[in-house]
């Protein structure tokens, strides 16, 4: 019996409320409510860093919105485990890897870990070299007790510690 789109439309509904609700909260919701989405300065003030991630995001986007398109109209069902699919995804971006949706996000954590990257060089290479040289033993003992990028369970009281 060939499929209507009524059959179709159920998957298609709880493919997009499940993109909205799991997705849509990691990458957009809470992102929003953690930064406000503020334009901040370019690093470094280079506009062009600022860019780096933009293909990223891009493709990591859209190889999400793919799979699950998938997952509603080849599967005939949801990514949601209360609404499994009918039929095995195979097709799409599943005949090159089989974890395409868990790809996308780690796009956006690979731009993390790029961006951290770059400011963790900045800060060996320039920041802390010019904090030592301005500021010799008092800098050295603010560093001996607070660590650069894990914070203190209590607060450092600057030698009453």
């Amino acid at each position: 019996m060939p499929e209507t789109s009524d059959h179709r439309l159920s998957p298609v509904l709880g493919s997009v409320i499940f993109l909205i609700a799991a997705p849509g909260m990691v990458a957009g919701v809470i992102p929003w409510w953690i930064s406000g989405w503020h334009w901040l300065p370019a690093w470094l003030s280079l506009e062009p860093l600022r860019w780096l991630g933009l293909p990223l995001l891009v493709i990591g986007g859209l190889l999400l919105i793919e799979t699950f398109m998938r997952f509603a109209i080849d599967g005939r069902g949801t990514p949601a485990p209360v609404y499994p699919t009918a039929e095995l995804v195979v097709s799409g971006s599943y005949r090159y890897v089989r974890n395409p949706m868990y790809l996308s996000v780690a796009a956006l954590l690979l731009y993390a870990a790029l961006v951290w990257l770059a400011v963790h060089l900045f800060v060996l290479g320039y920041e802390e070299p010019t904090l030592r040289r301005t500021y010799g033993a008092q800098y050295a003992a603010y560093c001996a007790h607070v660590r650069r990028w894990l914070p203190r369970l209590s607060p450092w009281r600057g030698g009453r510690d």
